[in-house]
């Protein structure tokens, strides 16, 4: 597949850095960021206390092995503004993730928080090839998930003319590509396909469209993928990074004219790879799970954080950081559909709710084509019949979509249908291909 864009000229300083400069910034800045994190939010001041270490004692980057870890539960046990390290007029904007128990992990920004994130962003636009005057169509969902105005930010820094559609509406996406011409989208891989689909569906070679770069996040995908999608369309197909915790899309980008994993963009966010059942940081190369504390945030620093995502740290290439590899996995029972993290028990909760259906189910993943497909079997109590089993089941789609903003199939079965288990239940079957 031959490059659209041009490798890049002229790059920030920060990205043709020395090894040597670059840990003598991150260390200063990862200084600044412990010491920030324990004056100012009471979780790690009791959590460092606890472990015995003060910021002060971060000498090297290794030391920073001393610290202990953040999770996602520690932000929903602090729920919903309680890591925040400044006052809340500080605040310029709240993001919000899905949660397992009904609360969200809330993220904050300050002004410097969003003008850093919008810089990272269009650092990873550019390194996937797009350019100030490029059309860039963002498909990835608005709101309080970060995908929609983390790109939208970061194609305006960068110079780009915004096409802000947001996700769905598939007719609508291709008349607008054809109508307006834009030479980047924003989106998820699966969804990118479901528009080649519909381009097709239309009469036309989805090779023919405008389009020439897809960045594409937000869900795992594979090499398989990138090829089907630069086959079928025509454009190149490129990775990038991020999760809402962290900052959001934009913590890793890969570079266009190397497609060889994501650069993680190190003067901002420090990378470590540990053994998920020890917590032992592993050598660059191994396989473990990825860890990131944050080097200049100051709303919600974040301090070696534990991302469940497993992959290895890579040596650099296109730019003076390191690089991971694509994500190959989580190491927690947590579902991607169509770009939106989801837990068993989010759906057990919906269905506790209901006084008609048992708390008996079973969740089924598919993927008959390129889009992920939910199914949830669940029972109805003995004591209801099919009618009111079936409205249940109406009422529970309806909660899982507005709730947990996923669309799924409820099949309501009769009473004793699914199969006990003796030992841990299993939840989830999951059908798609690996």
């Amino acid at each position: 597949m031959p490059v659209k864009h041009p490798a890049p000229g002229d790059l920030e300083p920060i990205e043709r850095a020395s090894r040597d400069e670059l840990e003598a910034l991150q260390l200063a800045r990862l200084r600044w960021s412990l010491q920030h994190a324990y004056d100012n939010v009471a979780h790690y001041r009791s959590k460092f206390d606890a472990a015995g270490v003060r910021p002060e004692d971060l000498v090297t980057l290794a030391d920073l092995a001393k610290f202990p870890f953040t999770t996602k539960s520690d932000l929903r046990d602090n729920y919903p503004f309680g890591m925040f390290a400044v006052p809340r007029d500080r605040v310029v904007r709240v993001h919000a993730s899905s949660g397992t128990t009904g609360k969200p992990t809330v993220v904050g920004y300050t002004r410097n928080d969003v003008d850093m994130w919008a810089s990272v962003m269009a650092r990873s636009i550019r390194a996937a090839g797009g350019r100030a005057g490029d059309r860039v169509h963002v498909a990835y969902g608005y709101g309080l998930f970060t995908g929609g105005l983390g790109a939208h930010y970061g194609a305006e820094r960068l110079g780009c003319t915004v096409i802000p559609m947001s996700g769905g509406m598939t007719e609508r996406q291709v008349q607008l590509i054809y109508d307006f011409e834009p030479e980047i989208i924003m989106v998820t891989p699966s969804y990118m396909l479901a528009i080649a689909e519909e381009i097709e569906r239309q009469g036309r070679d989805p090779r023919t469209c405008p389009l020439q770069v897809g960045i594409f996040g937000a869900e795992p995908w594979t090499p398989a993928m990138r090829e089907a999608i630069e086959s079928k369309c025509g454009m190149d197909a490129i990775d990038i990074y991020g999760l809402s915790e962290v900052i959001g899309p934009g913590v890793g980008q890969e570079c266009i004219e190397t497609k060889d994993g994501l650069t993680i963009w190190e003067d901002h966010f420090y990378p470590e790879v540990i053994d998920p059942a020890s917590g032992a940081v592993l050598p660059p190369g191994e396989k473990g799970e990825l860890v990131f504390t944050s080097l200049t945030k100051e709303a919600l620093p974040i301090v070696r954080y534990r991302t469940r995502d497993l992959t290895r740290l890579l040596p650099p290439t296109a730019r003076s950081m390191r690089r991971i590899e694509k994500i190959t996995g989580r190491s927690d029972d947590m579902l991607i559909i169509r770009g939106v993290n989801v837990f068993p028990t989010q759906i057990e909760e919906l269905i506790v709710k209901e006084r008609v259906l048992a708390p008996h189910y079973q969740i089924e993943v598919s993927r008959p084509k390129h889009l992920d497909e939910v199914a949830v079997l669940v029972e109805r109590t003995p004591q209801s019949g099919f009618a009111e089993g079936d409205e249940a089941g109406r009422r529970l789609e309806h909660l899982i979509k507005s709730m947990i903003g996923i669309s799924a199939e409820v099949r309501v079965a009769a009473p004793g249908s699914i199969e006990r288990s003796i030992g841990k239940a299993k939840r989830v079957v999951d059908r798609r291909p690996k």
